[in-house]
């Protein structure tokens, strides 16, 4: 959530922070910033609520702004609603925080994340002086540094580790001093960061899509580290001042694949991208027609002597989990527990030392999956990871990471990391089945072959999508919509309607077909779309049976099934077709029509599909 951006060298700042901001605006576009010093100059401070092309006109693209080091902010309110006032940067000064121009003021800085005892630093802070313009936490981080740095006539180094001390809460504090005009100073504990470096230039961001067009070459900063930034060089310290040695990392992929590439939108291009992400990631995972875990060093004995696995995640990463209870108990015979990882810590949760704790997360920074994955560890049971993000929080604390290779994601609504990740849990239940002796050879290489068909699969549904269009333009005006389903089919609901509800805003719910008559059956009315997921052969009457129930109470149905089921057109209005395959993996080929549905329906009602209101892609706050 929030994205910060910063950059210094010989080119000027303003332009560069506002390139970087553009690819970042999916974390959050409720207002944007900049802070940029030239020279011994003020700092020019210039903010705009709504969406980052304000800030462009009112910066003429930045090259109004003058200087050659600046930071900039897109935000996600957290801390006071989106107001000029709350955007940032914010300042130390005792001044209204909102006119845009030059600031007198010795500290500026930006912030993602959130200080929980940021009341409490904020009576500190006006007992000794300070005047509060904003209702943020940030504008208290940055005073609480500026107060370190006047009072103890510290560096800016010290100023942030004596602040870091005292702040309870995720950051990722960036920050500049007017003493230091040529130089930026970042802070990090929890929220993501990168620092990159090329040319005699160097880069800040909190993602990498917003660098990638200056350089690949990145380091890494640890929590609760700090590091000073100046042209074409950073240099990191620890909480006790003390210098550290980071390695540079080299991004994999291009900085066009975080570019739209011709779609109108990121998610369209996103589900087209699911084919090849899918076999990218199952290519990565499969070695002469073997999974193999060898490069993370899970291997069959560590597999073996499990007796449970927990998995962890949010949102649609714990839709992946869902659908992966049902494979990996159905093929290992192991007890699968899916836990929400914002509950995970609160309930105390009994962890078995011989289980494993599977953390799933796109981004790998997700706030509650990493303070999930820390209580595991306290509880001294192994972790393994799936992300996507090399180099990501969650992915350097696990015991054991799985890196899925979806390529960066842009749009808010996942769609191809989602693929990815429920592939490679496949991968991890079939391996597992195998080493607990639950599968023979033959069947083991039915299944793997059935998992690598997937890409091919998913191809076929995108090559015949338009009459799912011509479906959403109908239904575009649904009040309600109800996704039902058993099984495995249940699992893919809850994602089919988690699509629909994030980016067309109509009201939507997935629930277990079997327990309609229990309660929800009551909001069935005329017109009420009910989508019907029969993925699943076995119960395939059973669900049809609980659709019909909603029929004769005035729904209107769609089914979702494989070819050849074609007898259910005799009792829904609506059918689409997704290619047979196994019952443990058909899941994925599911959920794509459900993606382009919702995609459809957004576009139908002419929203922001990339930008839907009040989200944004990476959850890093509580």
């Amino acid at each position: 959530m929030c994205g910060i951006v910063g950059f210094v060298g010989k080119h000027q700042a303003a332009p560069v922070l506002l390139e970087g901001l553009s690819k970042l605006e999916y974390r959050g576009y409720d207002s944007a910033g900049i802070a940029v010093r030239d020279g011994k100059n003020m700092a020019e401070v210039v903010k705009a609520v709504g969406r980052l092309k304000n800030l462009e006109e009112k910066t003429d693209d930045g090259k109004a702004v003058k200087g050659c080091c600046g930071i900039g902010h897109t935000r996600w309110a957290t801390h006071g609603g989106p107001s000029q006032v709350n955007a940032h940067p914010h300042v130390s000064g005792n001044c209204t925080g909102s006119a845009s121009g030059p600031v007198e003021s010795e500290v500026v800085g930006v912030h993602n994340g959130i200080i929980e005892n940021y009341q409490e630093l904020k009576e500190k802070l006006i007992k000794n002086g300070y005047v509060f313009y904003s209702d943020t936490d940030t504008e208290v981080a940055i005073k609480l540094v500026d107060y370190y740095y006047k009072k103890y006539k510290v560096g800016p180094i010290d100023a942030l580790a004596k602040s870091m001390v005292r702040i309870r809460g995720s950051y990722a504090l960036e920050v500049m001093f007017a003493d230091y005009p040529d130089e930026i100073y970042v802070a990090r504990k929890d929220s993501p960061m990168i620092i990159g470096v090329a040319g005699g230039e160097t880069f800040v961001a909190s993602d990498v899509p917003a660098i990638l067009n200056h350089t690949k070459n990145v380091y890494y900063i640890g929590n609760n580290e700090m590091a000073r930034i100046q042209p074409g060089k950073a240099e990191f310290y620890d909480l006790n001042g003390d210098v550290i040695e980071k390695e540079l990392v080299e991004i994999k992929y291009t900085a066009e694949a975080a570019e739209r590439g011709g779609f109108e939108h990121f998610m369209m291009k996103e589900i087209h991208e699911q084919p090849k992400a899918v076999a990218d990631t199952i290519r990565s995972l499969v070695k002469k027609d073997k999974v193999d875990f060898s490069e993370i060093g899970l291997d069959a004995e560590a597999l073996k002597s499990l007796t449970g696995v927990t998995i962890v995640a949010c949102g649609s990463a714990w839709h992946v989990g869902m659908a992966t209870q049902y494979v990996c108990e159905d093929l290992a015979r192991i007890p699968v527990r899916v836990e929400l990882a914002s509950e995970f810590r609160y309930r105390k949760p009994i962890l078995d030392p011989n289980n494993l704790v599977i953390v799933i997360s796109q981004s790998g920074e997700t706030a509650d999956s990493l303070a999930a994955l820390r209580e595991a560890k306290s509880r001294g049971v192994k972790t393994l990871a799936i992300v996507n993000v090399v180099g990501s929080s969650i992915a350097r604390e696990a015991d054991y990471c799985l890196y899925t290779v979806a390529g960066p994601e842009i749009s808010v609504a996942t769609t191809k990391a989602y693929s990815c990740q429920l592939v490679a849990c496949y991968l991890f239940a079939l391996e597992l089945a195998s080493v607990r002796g639950m599968l023979d050879e033959d069947t083991y290489q039915t299944y793997l072959k059935e998992i690598q068909r997937i890409p091919e699969c998913i191809q076929k549904i995108l090559d015949d999508k338009e009459r799912l269009q011509w479906f959403a333009a109908k239904i575009a005006n649904a009040k309600d919509i109800f996704f039902i389903g058993r099984g495995i089919d249940y699992a893919i609901g809850l994602e089919g309607s988690l699509k629909m509800k994030e980016i067309s805003y109509i009201h939507s719910e997935a629930y277990a077909a079997g327990e309609l008559k229990h309660g929800t059956i009551s909001l069935i009315e005329n017109g009420t779309l009910v989508v019907g997921l029969l993925g699943q052969d076995d119960l395939f009457e059973k669900t049809v049976s609980n659709m019909v129930e909603c029929k004769a109470r005035g729904a209107y149905l769609m089914g979702l099934t494989s070819y050849g089921n074609y007898e259910i057109e005799d009792t829904a209005e609506f059918v689409t077709y997704v290619p047979k395959m196994d019952k443990h993996f058909v899941g994925s080929l599911m959920v794509v029509p459900l993606q382009l549905l919702g995609y459809y329906v957004s576009v139908a009602r002419g929203l922001d599909v990339d930008k839907p209101r009040n989200l944004a892609k990476s959850v890093t706050v509580e």
